[in-house]
């Protein structure tokens, strides 16, 4: 029986052609049977779909240049900087190949390691450019709760994306991100589940973790995590920045303030000797993603030559 194509078929042949066979949009048109114009939508939305995932194999001179450079300035234990994309695009869409490629290799472990993640975009967008099809004996981590303050999951969930595609067990933290009282924190944090998911966090091997802005931008603010008036109070303690959104002022130390105190999850110690990668990029993530190098939150990074080139005139 002859089934009719999907919009989504005929996009992921259209890129597969274009990016793999090296055909030209008026090549497609004909193998396809549509018009050049019709070639030229497909191709683009088997990209702006994820369908098709381009890696450059071929590391730029001045991304490595930005690479020793942050490895020298700030001690770090893997830094990997990707060419930025230019001005108007998500930089997070810049980094995720190159953080994907990070994945991969710690994956690659022969021994059975705990990996703990945050969230976030830039972490979402890493599970999504990663491909694996080894099996793996790797625990798959979370460093916090997965419950927004309506009750609903989290947004830009990270841990059950990644164990879906290595078929992995995969540990949650079945606790909201923030608790509405100190008690209520304590609580949660006391039930045997949530006890096992936080002591096998604090035992990572390896760590991947976003970093927030605290800004205007902030996504603590845009995601419902704090409201206007606490974002305020906040930044007049001096916060810049946020890693499982555990807030941190512009020497990389946490914030004394109620509002950290309620967070459900593992807050990332500064001076770990295993690896905590960050994975950030962005003009407004700069000061965020300085202080956490600066107050060794984080050992590791990946980043796009904009944000490297930033981060060392900064001071």
């Amino acid at each position: 029986m002859s089934v009719e194509p999907s919009l989504q078929d005929e996009a992921a042949r259209a890129g597969w052609l274009y990016y793999v066979a090296g055909m030209t949009q008026d090549q497609i048109a004909t193998e396809l049977g549509v018009s050049r114009q019709r070639a030229q939508r497909l191709v683009s939305r088997a990209m702006t779909e994820g369908l098709i995932h381009v890696r450059l194999n071929h590391q730029i001179g001045a991304c490595l240049d930005l690479e020793a450079a942050l490895t020298d300035r700030f001690h770090l234990t893997r830094c990997r900087v990707a060419p930025s994309l230019g001005a108007g695009v998500d930089p997070a869409r810049a980094i995720a190949p190159a953080a994907a490629a990070e994945l991969e290799r710690v994956l690659r472990a022969t021994e059975p390691l705990v990996i703990a993640f945050g969230t976030g975009r830039a972490l979402r967008a890493m599970a999504e450019q990663f491909t694996f099809a080894e099996p793996v004996k790797h625990r798959i981590v979370s460093l916090l709760g997965n419950i927004a303050p309506d009750g609903s999951a989290t947004l830009y969930d990270v841990i059950s994306r990644i164990a879906e595609k290595l078929k992995a067990t995969y540990y949650p933290m079945p606790v909201p991100v923030i608790s509405d009282t100190p008690e209520e924190r304590e609580f949660f944090m006391h039930l045997r589940p949530v006890r096992t998911v936080f002591n096998l966090a604090r035992q990572a091997d390896v760590t991947f973790v976003g970093v927030g802005q605290m800004g205007p931008d902030a996504p603590l603010a845009l995601d419902g995590f704090v409201t206007p008036e606490t974002l305020r109070e906040l930044q007049a303690q001096g916060s810049v920045g946020e890693i499982g959104s555990w807030v941190f002022d512009a020497d990389g130390r946490y914030i004394d303030s109620p509002r950290n105190a309620l967070v459900g999850g593992v807050r990332v110690e500064p001076g770990q000797t295993q690896p905590v990668i960050a994975v950030a990029a962005g003009r407004a993530k700069v000061p965020a993603i300085r202080a956490a190098l600066t107050g060794r939150i984080i050992n590791g990074l990946v980043t796009d030559e904009n944000t490297a080139a930033a981060l060392l005139q900064a001071g």
